[in-house]
């Protein structure tokens, strides 16, 4: 009988099996440096000091402390940032955005590759939905790139979106900081989809390209205001096969709906052209179309005057931000929103009556 039972749990699933032996070649004492120097955090300076000698590691463990919510890690961070800040500056940011199932991940990577092959340094900041129940993200677009991802030339890191407004991850804006130090020249922001809150986006780059699709109903979007109006340029994907026709009248329709906007600060007509980038075409295009737009606005000097607004906007952003989150995290605060909450529910009181006594505090 005891034997049975014996057997019994020896089969079971649950049942803890003995864990593989390390390999003969690598030694107790490796074995345990390796451990160390993972479990060990590097300093501000090492991590500096590896982010502009080049080093991924040290880029990834950086980012990770920026967009970590603890502030013994926000300290760092902070230290960090300021330290790469003088090796910023020097890539040129896009944002690119569209309905799920544009084809944003093909479009990327197709985009990418390119840039590699003449020589440029590509990071891509790629923004995961976050559930709004589990508050979990699938992280998954190293997957999806997965040529790219593999090109020592180009750096994916995905991240939650989180909380924050248009599904850009709420430390977006530090990290291409970070990037830039690490030598990055070409930084690409994958936003989550359309919305009105890719605001965020439009305020961290320097170019915006909508990607769209011909034939999906789309083409009666352009003459809509939101969107369209921040967008630099629209890249029409999937033109290819028994789709190029829709995708050439597409191109017409968008080019007549944006002759009904006013005229952007910069001065620049948007542009309006096609790619397939399941096949690789027209990405070309769309690189020497960003490239003349660079040209033109630096000319200008739009492109640093650009920059210098949108750093206004994150000041003030991350004020509110800041002030928001102190708000919440006080004590007494706290107290008097859950007994404030319980009014509303027993219907004692307004919501609005409850804010104004909240805030009077």
């Amino acid at each position: 009988m005891q034997s049975d039972k014996k057997d019994k749990l020896f089969k079971s699933a649950l049942h803890e099996q003995k864990g593989v032996n390390s390999p003969k070649s690598l030694s107790s004492n490796a074995a345990k440096t390796i451990k160390e120097n993972r479990q060990k955090q590097p300093s501000v300076h090492e991590l500096v000091s590896g982010i502009t000698s080049k080093n991924i590691t040290a880029l990834s463990r950086a980012i990770t402390l920026v967009e970590s919510t603890n502030p013994l890690h926000t300290k760092k961070a902070n230290d960090i940032i300021t330290q790469c800040l003088p090796y910023a500056n020097n890539s040129v940011r896009i944002g690119i955005t569209g309905v799920p199932g544009v084809g944003k991940s093909t479009f990327i990577e197709a985009f990418g590759l390119h840039l590699t092959a003449i020589g440029k340094k590509v990071a891509v900041l790629a923004v995961d939905p976050s559930s709004s129940l589990s508050k979990g993200s699938i992280l998954g677009d190293k997957t999806r790139m997965e040529d790219l991802v593999k090109h020592e030339n180009a750096f994916i890191r995905p991240s939650p979106s989180g909380n924050s407004l248009g599904g850009v991850a709420r430390k977006t804006r530090e990290t291409i900081i970070l990037c830039e130090a690490a030598g990055y020249d070409v930084i690409i922001i994958e936003t989550v989809g359309v919305g009105q809150s890719e605001t965020a986006v439009h305020s961290m780059v320097d170019f915006f390209l909508l990607l769209k699709l011909a034939g999906a109903g789309d083409e009666l979007q352009g003459i809509k205001r939101g969107i369209i109006e921040m967008a630099d340029a629209i890249v029409i994907n999937k033109a290819d096969g028994d789709n190029i026709k829709a995708a050439k009248t597409a191109k017409v329709e968008f080019n007549r709906a944006l002759h009904l906007y006013p005229s952007k600060d910069s001065k620049w007509s948007p542009k309006v052209t096609l790619c397939s980038a399941l096949k690789r075409e027209g990405i070309n295009d769309v690189w020497n179309l960003i490239e003349e737009y660079v040209k033109t606005m630096t000319t200008s000097n739009y492109f640093e005057n650009n920059r210098t607004q949108q750093n206004k906007f994150w000041l003030l952003q991350t004020i509110e931000d800041r002030l928001k989150s102190n708000f919440y995290n006080t004590s007494n605060i706290k107290e008097e929103l859950e007994s404030q909450i319980k009014l509303v529910k027993a219907g004692k009181t307004t919501p609005f009556a409850a804010a104004e006594y909240i805030l009077n505090l």
